[in-house]
């Protein structure tokens, strides 16, 4: 149970959330898959080497070399990408895509600290353009994820400028509670997947949420709780008890980073093999 009621004289904590698989039912630039190879931002060749790409990363058996080889193709891939063309394409279909997805259990949660007086904080490997959106449907007050560089044509170059996974996620958090004030002993955290393990370490109160096998082993190793989470619920149904009016998020990503380029292809290789049945 949550400690509902946040002692005021104490210092500021805050909940940690990742984003895919945490908070949503599956990627957050799955969602938008259809969207961007309609506006032409992925071709049929890409389409086919990703969606195998998606399919590890979904089925949470990417370790980390794979995610490294998968870092570095899709931030290649996105060479080229107009980053208003991107904002513009999650904006127009943000509701209708994110709404179904999101987790009954994880809105009451983010419901819940608030009314503790918690803030939200999502920290994904996505992109910002893709991932700040979001947190603000959900009333997060900040946002760490992943950022590439774009250049003086506003395309982005294919460089990685920040990538918010691992080890990294967890020196955001602590950069967080030095210049908020958190007290990280008594803060929250949440995740799915076993490369979170230093960002659930970093806190007093880590969580596994639907973990894959090895974060499972180390949750129970740990005596951490384990958390089921399977209930999507449309987001509309929940906006009256989230409606935290969001900060400005800390650290706003510029890309679709590591997931980003991944969005697209599962449902383009999905819509070609009922095509041909």
């Amino acid at each position: 149970m949550l400690n509902l009621v946040e002692n005021h004289s104490l210092p500021r904590t805050a909940a940690f959330f990742d984003l895919d698989k945490t908070v949503i039912a599956k990627s957050s630039t799955l969602t938008f898959s259809k969207s961007f190879y309609q506006g032409g931002l992925i071709n049929r060749r890409a389409a086919l080497r990703t969606a195998y790409i998606q399919f590890v990363f979904l089925a949470g058996g990417a370790d980390h070399d794979q995610m490294e080889r998968m870092r570095k193709y899709l931030s290649s891939m996105c060479r080229g990408w107009n980053v208003q063309q991107v904002k513009e394409i999650v904006a127009e279909t943000l509701h209708d895509l994110i709404d179904p997805i999101i987790y009954d259990e994880a809105a009451s949660l983010i419901e819940q600290h608030h009314k503790a007086g918690r803030d939200v904080v999502i920290v994904s490997t996505s992109g910002a353009e893709v991932v700040e959106p979001i947190g603000e449907l959900l009333g997060a007050d900040r946002v760490v994820a992943t950022r590439m560089v774009v250049g003086e044509d506003g395309c982005f170059t294919g460089e990685v400028e920040y990538y918010a996974y691992g080890p990294t996620k967890a020196e955001a958090i602590k950069e967080l509670a030095a210049s908020e004030g958190y007290d990280l002993p008594r803060c929250y955290a949440y995740s799915d997947s076993a490369t979170d393990l230093p960002m659930l370490e970093s806190v007093g109160h880590p969580h596994a949420v639907n973990p894959d096998r090895a974060l499972r082993r180390e949750a129970l190793a740990r005596s951490w709780p384990i958390l089921d989470f399977h209930r999507p619920v449309r987001l509309k149904q929940r906006l009256p008890a989230l409606s935290v009016p969001p900060r400005p998020a800390l650290v706003a990503a510029a890309a679709i980073g590591a997931a980003a380029a991944t969005a697209g292809l599962v449902w383009y290789a999905s819509r070609r093999r009922a095509t041909a049945v």
